[in-house]
């Protein structure tokens, strides 16, 4: 038996056990908000204690709520680094939900596993954890070294967790990063869409309403320049052929998962006006009105292109003022690179099924990562319920996760 296999064998016993760390992590809250996280951190902390020998083992504050938390194992010489990269933060519990199981138990029922965070993403993170611990005991069959990082604060866009990280913690950079959030064992993402979050405001003038000749309704100029936010949609796009020939391989497999027209979305500009306020009352003309949207931009448009295009869109129009109050650029690693292949090529042998390879919708604190050039990829288990009541994953997926996770590292280390 090669040193190969018998890791697989170890991987493949070890599997169940990931569960049980899972259910650990699930019972001690990290909600954000408030976004206090130093028990989380604390208990996953003492959890890597015990289950990896050797660990070398940090934690970092950055705020008063928020700890961050490193462990690194050494390999039996020299080598590259592979980092595990996961967040201690979840959505809220929100007791006023119907749950039908304690948000907090852990509860593990008809191969599921109930609980807030139990998707997004301490299933994830129980996987990479038990890899690293798989990794402890194999160190003499590879090189170079194994880091796991748990941010604290993902759900607020990561300022004082990955991004403190990567600024902060010289080995929390690596040759690949595997990162265990929300998705589908079935999918590997190596991308995503960036974003532009927009407030737009118009001013007008009161007057009421059955004298509109007396007054400039905000409201009305604000449709305009909706109008013109919503004719985003058509910028032109020039993707990678590579990026665009995953998207379209990967449509058979990832649109069934997660809702046609999946593929049109990654490789497109979206605009989503979420809200919008204006007026007193129906026989009044309104002086003010206002909008936020938010508009999602696809490998091929950048956000210099994108703030060009508003600015030729809004700056003429009479009475209209906007702002981006958020951006992130859009990111990926090349779906060629060995971290995405060598992911590939394992998910499909653990799960004996064709993986997809392809882009993702939603944002992640993958885009740190890639945004310092290091090849990044997305791995893990499918959310049912994220953020709602019940919210659970799959027993069966998380030990793939688990798997995967390790026997990529190995093999990437070898």
């Amino acid at each position: 038996m090669t040193p190969r296999d018998r890791f697989a064998a170890a991987a493949f016993a070890r599997a169940p056990q990931v569960v049980e760390v899972a259910r650990t992590l699930i019972a001690i809250p990290s909600p954000n908000p408030p976004g206090d996280v130093r028990a989380a951190a604390e208990g996953a902390a003492a959890l890597i204690s015990a289950l990896v020998p050797g660990v070398e083992l940090t934690l970092h504050p950055t705020s008063p709520d928020v700890t961050n938390l490193v462990a690194r194992v050494h390999g039996a010489g020299a080598g590259k680094r592979v980092v595990f990269n996961g967040h201690l933060d979840t959505y809220p519990v929100n007791e006023a939900l119907p749950w039908t199981v304690p948000p907090l138990g852990g509860v593990v029922r008809d191969g599921r596993l109930y609980g807030r965070g139990a998707a997004d993403m301490k299933g994830g993170i129980a996987a990479s954890i038990l890899a690293l611990a798989l990794l402890a005991e194999h160190r003499a069959d590879w090189n170079g070294e194994a880091v796991l990082t748990l941010a604290g604060d993902e759900e607020s866009m990561g300022v004082l967790g990955t991004r403190w990280l990567l600024d902060n913690i010289p080995h929390a950079r690596g040759d690949a990063v595997i990162i265990g959030d929300a998705g589908s064992p079935s999918v590997l993402r190596f991308g995503e869409k960036g974003f532009w979050w927009v407030e737009i405001e118009a001013t007008g003038r009161a007057a009421h309403g059955a004298h509109v000749h007396l007054g400039e309704n905000a409201l009305d100029r604000l449709s305009v320049a909706l109008d013109a936010l919503r004719a985003l949609r058509r910028l032109p796009v020039a993707a990678p052929a590579a990026v665009t020939a995953a998207i379209a391989a990967s449509q058979a497999i990832s649109e069934p998962l997660c809702g046609a027209g999946e593929a049109e979305v990654l490789g497109s500009v979206t605009v989503n006006i979420g809200q919008i306020s204006g007026g007193q009352a129906p026989n009044l003309v309104p002086a003010f009105a206002r909008a936020a949207a938010d508009i999602r931009l696809p490998v091929g448009v950048s956000g210099e292109a994108l703030g060009a295009a508003l600015a030729e869109a809004l700056d003429s129009l009479p009475g209209i003022i906007w702002r981006a109050t958020r951006t992130f650029e859009p990111n990926h690693t090349n779906p060629d690179q060995p971290l995405i292949a060598t992911l590939h090529r394992v998910a499909e042998e653990v799960l004996d099924a064709p993986v997809a390879v392809n882009m993702r919708v939603g944002g992640s604190d993958a885009r740190w990562f890639r945004m310092e050039g290091l090849p990044t990829a997305v791995y893990g288990p499918t959310p049912f319920n994220m953020g709602g009541a019940d919210e659970y994953v799959l027993v069966e997926e998380l030990a793939a996760v688990m798997r995967v996770h390790a026997l990529t590292a190995f093999d990437l280390l070898r």
